[in-house]
């Protein structure tokens, strides 16, 4: 199960809206073929790892981190191909959480008489595929929120300056992130301070550039902005309110730029909520949100996001000017701070990555 985990992970960034899903067939305690899903629409791993395998999987046991399915989408179900291929015991992490599939892969090989294991490595599993398990049942991306900050909080110096606190090796992971999420959000402020391209960049190799969303919910952005040009990789969308300036939205409709307009909430900005519907509506199922310290906060005080990278440099900034990775007004209680859960630190170059799940107090 470890190696289908290893298999599935082979693709990840693009199989979206499709899960992570590796397999392989066991016959006489060897494998004898491996597969894994590359992108929506190509064979799933089951069938990838069946084709592998040949006669040899006649007889034999399969390995695969998801239920296989059991309906017909872009692809025949799996179900069906392994009862045809003659397999006689079938090991999956976890039930897929669809609702059109959930139970039901499982169902139709036991009642074709082929014995079902369920959850071995079912925690690594889910963690693989977290994205696709809160798009399918939550119609919303996972929410991931990436800062870079000093030792004492800082996201950038009183005057501004932000490039770079973080070191070389976390710029990097940063373009991994990148590489592997559907889409990234960044807000106006961050564009006007700032400029930056949002592309993935990872030289010598094949990138996916995510779709590039910018919170602007009035059109403060000026159209000169590197992320409006028409030449950059990808597709950019700026998400705006009803105040978004009917001329500004037709200047960017000619650069190739879509902008929705979505409801305002109560400080005029970008409804998060609607926000993220509307993404999941799109088939994101995995949202990097890149700052600043407003929209963060924003994300942060609606309970809105599912997991935390926080990227510590060695290095002191201070100053009250100074602005931190979270701005507003913050909790007034300590009782109130979400605090991390399943934290892992690490050392990524000359700085410490630290990482874990927000819950909320009750």
């Amino acid at each position: 199960m470890h190696r289908a985990l290893e298999l599935a992970g082979c693709a990840r960034g693009r199989t979206s809206p499709n899960p992570l899903v590796g397999a392989l067939v066991v016959h006489d305690g060897e494998i004898v073929g491996e597969g894994y899903h590359q992108r929506a629409g190509t064979p799933h791993a089951e069938v990838d790892a069946l084709r592998a395998a040949g006669a040899l999987a006649r007889g034999g046991i399969l390995y695969v981190n998801l239920e296989p399915c059991n309906h017909y989408g872009r692809t025949p179900p799996c179900s069906e191909a392994i009862i045809a291929a003659g397999i006689v015991e079938v090991h999956m992490a976890m039930l897929d959480p669809n609702p059109i599939v959930n139970g039901q892969g499982r169902a139709r090989l036991e009642q074709a008489g082929i014995r079902t294991v369920v959850g071995e490595c079912a925690a690594e599993a889910a963690d693989l595929n977290e994205a696709f398990v809160t798009w399918i049942t939550a119609g919303r991306p996972f929410v991931i929120a990436k800062f870079a900050c000093s030792l004492d909080g800082k996201i950038a110096t009183r005057t501004g300056e932000s490039r770079w606190i973080s070191g070389e090796a976390a710029r990097q992971r940063v373009h991994e992130l990148r590489d592997t999420a559907d889409a990234l959000l960044v807000g106006a402020n961050t564009v006007i301070a700032d400029d930056p391209l949002l592309t993935t960049r990872l030289p010598g190799r094949e990138v996916h550039h995510p779709l590039r969303v910018i919170a602007d919910s009035r059109g403060r952005i000026p159209l000169e902005a590197r992320a409006f040009d028409p030449a950059l990789p990808g597709k950019t969308s700026v998400a705006a309110t009803p105040a978004f300036p009917v001329e500004r939205r037709e200047a960017l409709r000619q650069r190739g730029i879509e902008v929705l307009t979505l409801p305002a909430d109560a400080q005029g900005r970008v409804d998060l909520r609607a926000l993220l519907a509307e993404l999941g509506r799109r088939e994101v199922t995995s949202l990097l949100v890149e700052g600043g310290g407003t929209l963060l906060e924003s994300f942060f005080r609606a309970h809105l996001v599912d997991k935390l990278l926080c990227f510590i440099a060695p290095l002191l900034i201070g100053g009250r000017e100074a602005p931190s990775a979270l701005s507003g007004e913050g909790v007034a209680h300590l009782s109130e701070a979400p605090r991390l859960e399943r934290l892992h630190v690490e050392q990524v170059g000359v700085d410490i990555l630290v990482s874990g799940y927000p819950r909320w107090p009750d």
